[in-house]
């Protein structure tokens, strides 16, 4: 079995903001995961950080449709 290599491409604690995220590159068909890791110690021990993670070769293709976003919602 092929082992690519997968990058974060975007992250945050909002559960619906990550969703929004997932199904944008879903609809682009960039495949996608969400993993999820404990905050530093800044922040409370239960704390969470989600991350949208996807295949190295699909970070540029993520990062535009991301930016898109961002940017749209920025305007709003």
């Amino acid at each position: 079995m092929e082992r690519s290599t997968r990058v974060s491409v975007f992250e945050s604690d909002k559960p619906s903001e990550i969703q929004l995220i997932k199904s944008k590159l879903d609809d682009a068909q960039i495949t996608n995961s969400v993993e999820n890791s404990y905050l530093t110690f800044t922040t409370t021990p239960t704390a969470t950080s989600l991350k949208v993670m996807v295949k190295l070769e699909d970070e540029k293709n993520a990062f535009e449709i991301i930016d898109a976003y961002l940017q749209q919602s920025e305007n709003q």
